[in-house]
């Protein structure tokens, strides 16, 4: 069989010119967005390593998850750099469910951030089965509620699989 363009020598040497500079062009749009979005990503505190940085701002919230109406513990040093040496913006030193936050100024941070960084599975979540309470208030805003000193955070999550019904063919219904 013989591809288009390799038979003859002329549009051969045409083709793999043409294949090069595509290369050329692809490789360096590549290492350019690479290197843009490692300067832009520099100051993202949602990305950045804290260790060696001035952290004036600082909170502190309290979150408590109960997962298909399981209390489900939030461990402690995560994102705290006890594994990698990186400290973020967003860890837990101990299991009590107590969220610190530090940043170099006053930032929009979100319960939902915290999820995101801690790798929570929110995809396996059904969002319309679950809430997020703020100082036992149902939150509007759901996981996009802002971090504030000293509130405690409620989330209560159902997964996409769970069957409630076993729940509640014998038990009571929780009051809130």
């Amino acid at each position: 069989m013989k591809w288009p363009g390799i038979a003859d020598p002329y549009k051969r040497k045409k083709t793999f010119k043409f294949l090069a500079i595509t290369a050329v062009i692809a490789i360096s749009v590549g290492a350019a967005s690479s290197i843009l979005q490692g300067q832009v990503s520099q100051n993202d505190p949602l990305k950045v390593c804290i260790n060696d940085r001035e952290t004036p701002y600082k909170i502190t919230a309290t979150l408590e998850l109960i997962i298909d109406g399981i209390k489900t513990p939030i461990p402690a040093n995560i994102n705290s750099g006890e594994d990698d040496g990186c400290k973020r913006t967003m860890y837990t030193l101990s299991d009590d469910g107590t969220i610190y936050v530090e940043w170099e100024e006053e930032y929009p941070f979100e319960i939902g951030h915290f999820l995101w960084m801690w790798d929570f599975p929110l995809r396996e979540m059904d969002q319309s089965k679950s809430t997020v309470y703020v100082n036992d208030r149902e939150s509007q805003s759901f996981i996009n509620h802002q971090l504030q000193d000293g509130y405690h955070y409620e989330g209560v999550f159902t997964t996409k699989d769970y069957d409630s019904s076993k729940d509640t063919d014998f038990l009571p219904e929780l009051e809130r």
